[in-house]
């Protein structure tokens, strides 16, 4: 898997009116024009953020009589989960490493603080 799949995957859930498709969808399958009922934009534009949570695989489409129903691909959106869990998990232990310096600057300035009192 490229660097440019997981970049154009993070992309598409970026934004907050194809997240809160994604949910919609995760609700059932639907057709723009009921997604566009749904949300502060109009049918062109969930039409346009569909194409993109296609292409990602995120969505995909079945024609049924002159509707195109949309659902969710539950596999690509649990790899999507799969990565930003692990996102989580490094800056959580970049941000405890952090944590441990700062404390370990603050144990020192105490500690030099206590001996200029001392004196």
């Amino acid at each position: 898997m490229s660097a440019q799949v997981d970049d154009e995957l993070w992309s598409a859930v970026g934004d907050p009116i194809r997240r809160r498709m994604i949910d919609l969808l995760l609700a059932g399958a639907a057709t723009a024009t009921g997604l566009a009922e749904q949300l502060p934009v109009t049918r062109q534009a969930v039409a346009k953020h569909l194409a993109v949570l296609d292409r990602v695989g995120l969505v995909h489409a079945a024609t049924a009589g002159r509707e195109r129903r949309y659902r969710v691909d539950e596999a690509q959106l649990a790899r999507a989960v799969a990565q930003l869990s692990a996102v989580g998990d490094a800056w959580d232990s970049r941000l405890d490493r952090i944590k441990r310096i700062a404390e370990t600057i603050q144990q020192t300035k105490d500690r030099q603080k206590s001996r200029q009192e001392d004196e």
